[in-house]
């Protein structure tokens, strides 16, 4: 399965530090639904930190966050004290979530392929339904182009 731009978003209730959340919990928000592959690692871990430097801004135009990749709660709730991230990650750790927005994927590193999270983000908007999909992001400049996007939404 995949998302398709002006249809209802897949819905879903996911474990966190905090407690469960489910699409939802945002109904009346706009959400920003990032799937990221690897708590700590570089280019995660860069991602993270834009979306939490630019948290205020987020804010300013009724957006929340959310990000949601395999790793466990545990796993979740160090990375996100680590670089003091303002928002919540979910574990899918079975990948349910994952298959439903399509960004569980094929991939190849040095002549290898696997099954993993096609770094992706998903603009939700007030009434739950897909207004924006950023498939195969880039780190560098992605919060900004997801701010742009809200501020024309």
């Amino acid at each position: 399965m995949s998302v398709t731009i002006g249809q209802p978003a897949p819905a879903f209730t996911l474990p966190t530090e905090d407690g469960p959340v489910s699409l939802a919990d945002y109904r009346g928000k706009r959400l920003v639904l990032y799937f990221y592959p690897k708590d700590d690692t570089s280019g995660c871990t860069s991602e993270a930190k834009a979306f939490r430097d630019d948290h205020p801004r987020f804010a300013g135009l009724s957006a929340e966050i959310l990000g949601i990749s395999r790793d466990p709660v545990a796993s979740h709730a160090k990375f996100r004290a680590k670089h003091a991230l303002p928002f919540a990650l979910a574990a899918d750790e079975d990948g349910k979530v994952c298959e439903a927005y399509g960004v569980w994927k094929q991939k190849s590193m040095y002549g290898r392929t696997f099954m993993g999270i096609e770094r992706t983000t998903v603009l939700i908007d007030e009434a739950g339904m897909v207004a924006r999909i950023w498939p195969k992001v880039k780190v560098g400049g992605h919060s900004e182009d997801v701010l742009k996007a809200l501020a024309e939404l």
